[in-house]
């Protein structure tokens, strides 16, 4: 959710620490602050309220200088956004604090500090803490001890990274469900929350395991597990370029990365089709024995990857015959139910780090299911490290907070999973040949609907005074009309709801009048003649509609109904070009109401707290 950056060096860290929270703000941008024990051996530290620019100016009007320092960009769980709540946290002027995750403990813990006589500036959980550490220096602990004594007391999720006046030359660092990542130089070492915040510095990374601790200096490392027991992690070179890419002629990372789609599928599919049929070893090692034994699936995610899951379910059981259930990971954690006999768990995260799928991942294992899979975009994270088979969507880096290319090349690892299940549920090699064929004309074919876009920057007008909409879609256009929904309430701030068609009657069809815009997707398949009729339904109560529609569908404009004609395209992929139009319009409507398009306000990119 936040970001964390730190760096031990023989140079000045605080451009490198600026610069990493830069890359690192899609995380998380209420606050960012940075504490750098200077060359007199003293912490000092500037936290700003606003972006990383507001903290990036007052670096610059009152420079920090020295070479161990620590940063942070936040996202607020615990206190509203302020000067006081921003991290690092300060404790005795001795120790600096940075921290992702949440203290589920933190009020009986400050109780407990207070008592000792520390004071508390913040409304955080963090800053319980940083007080904890410093109780343990005080006791003649060093940094190490007293961070490995302090977390025995935390009970929640936490990457922490620490400094302390009297060790000027190391950052001690440790992680318990919130990802932390080695960063390795000459002369200099590095931390960070995510490996893209290093890139311009380095690229030699390890990855910290769960219950790790880590000390940095400019000269050396160490790492300890869980049991404290020294330990070598693998060091991994990464040579593709991740870190972000500059928006070249877009105005928003947004717009740049709906139109990145036609190439991102086209490497998502690279090397996972044969001729006419998928190649389930893209899956890894262990997937033909694993699918072998495959006789359910049952999906967990969160957010936009939720509404992936959704559709996969009308894949996986309509063309695999395979039993399927989707649940939202925050709910999948907290309830009773009854695990079928060689099950798939299957994750599906953008990140790799969402809090509440990492957290049903490791429940998982210990309920029963067979075997654990993940589709996911980061190759490093934790969910295709703990997970037994991982695909991953190489969508590249995805800086917009409101997901695009990571959704629709989720949508394709989902139909390449559900061709590989088929198949051993008796899918006719003819049939898999259709999909095959369809995937790979899927690039072109987004192309295609990607020249929609001046047409939809038109339709988005009817939207600028618009504070309400509702997004209707029948079959496995429901959920897409539910992503649909999610782009436009995150981005634009209209309230947006998404409806299964055939339900108006039962409900909404009360909040259908003319300041209503319904918005539908309507494929030219076997459910068009159903949909057809419920739109009815809102033109007979005055509503408006705006309708993405086949060419072949039968649609018309009129005074009532704007209409976008999509191309034609196979059932099968439907579901992932009408994706597109919505994106696009979402989009539009946005930059209309003048809000922060890839900054949406309260959200961040990677949900890694519950």
């Amino acid at each position: 959710m936040c970001g964390i950056v730190g760096a031990a060096a023989r140079r000045e860290v605080s451009a490198i620490l600026v610069e990493g929270l830069k890359r690192l703000e899609y995380r998380g941008y209420d606050s960012a602050g940075v504490a750098i024990i200077d060359n007199d051996g003293l912490i000092g530290s500037h936290k700003r309220m606003g972006k990383v620019a507001v903290l990036d100016e007052a670096m610059r009007t009152n420079p920090l200088s020295g070479v161990t320092g620590i940063a942070h960009t936040r996202w607020a769980t615990h206190g509203q956004p302020s000067e006081e709540n921003a991290h690092p946290h300060i404790s005795g002027d001795r120790i600096a604090l940075v921290h992702n995750g949440i203290i589920e403990n933190h009020k009986i813990l400050r109780e407990e500090l207070t008592a000792q006589g520390y004071t508390f500036n913040s409304q955080t959980d963090t800053e319980t803490i940083v007080h904890l550490v410093h109780s343990e220096v005080s006791k003649g602990f060093g940094l190490l001890e007293a961070v490995n004594a302090a977390v025995k007391k935390l009970e929640g999720a936490f990457g922490l990274a620490v400094i302390d006046k009297n060790e000027p030359d190391r950052i001690i660092c440790a992680r318990s469900g919130s990802p932390l990542v080695l960063g390795l130089g000459l002369g200099e070492n590095f931390l960070a929350s995510d490996q893209m915040a290093l890139r311009q510095v380095t690229d030699r990374f390890i990855y910290l395991e769960e219950g790790d601790f880590a000390e940095i200096t400019p000269d050396s490392y160490r790492i300890w597990d869980a049991q404290h027991k020294e330990v070598a992690r693998k060091i991994l070179r990464l040579t593709d370029k991740t870190e972000a890419a500059n928006k070249g002629n877009f105005r928003h990372y947004m717009l740049k990365e709906i139109f990145e789609q036609p190439e991102v599928i086209r490497n998502t599919l690279r090397g996972r089709l044969g001729n006419n049929r998928v190649l389930e070893q893209a899956f890894g090692t262990e997937a033909a024995k694993i699918f072998d034994k495959t006789k359910a699936v049952q999906i967990v995610a969160c957010g936009t990857s939720y509404h992936a899951g959704m559709v996969a379910q009308y894949w996986i059981e309509g063309i695999a015959g395979v039993p399927c259930r989707v649940e939202v990971a925050s709910e999948f954690r907290y309830r009773k139910f009854v695990v079928q006999d060689d099950t798939l768990l299957l994750t599906i995260s953008q990140s790799g780090e969402t809090a509440d799928s990492l957290a049903a991942l490791r429940l998982a294992k210990t309920l029963g299911y067979a075997s654990t899979m993940t589709i996911c975009n980061v190759a490093q994270s934790s969910l295709v490290r703990e997970s037994d088979l991982a695909l991953m969507t190489e969508a590249g880096p995805e800086i917009g907070v409101a997901s695009t290319k990571a959704f629709t090349t989720q949508l394709v690892g989902l139909l390449l999973l559900t061709v590989v299940l088929g198949r051993r549920q008796g899918l006719e090699p003819s049939e898999e040949e259709k999909i095959v064929n369809a995937l790979r004309k899927l690039p072109e074919m987004l192309e295609e609907t990607l020249k929609l876009d001046r047409d939809i920057k038109k339709m988005s007008m009817s939207f600028s005074e618009k504070n309400h909409a509702l997004f209707l879609g029948r079959g496995a256009q429901w959920p897409i009309a539910m992503e649909g929904a999610l782009k436009l309430k995150e981005i634009s701030y209209i309230h947006a709801e998404s409806y299964a068609a055939g339900e108006l009657k039962h409900g909404p069809l009360a909040l259908v009048d003319s300041d209503m815009p319904v918005i539908a997707v309507a494929p030219n398949d076997e459910l068009l003649e159903k949909l057809k009729s419920n739109l009815e339904e809102v033109q007979a109560r005055g509503g408006e509609l705006f309708v993405f529609a086949d060419k072949a569908s039968g649609f018309s404009s009129s005074d009532d109904v704007s209409l976008i004609s999509v191309p034609n395209v196979p059932d099968v992929i439907a579901p992932i070009i009408y994706t597109i139009p919505l994106q696009l319009l979402s989009y539009h409507v946005a930059v209309l109401k003048g809000t922060d398009v890839d900054q949406p306000r309260n959200l961040a990119k990677s949900v890694t707290v519950e």
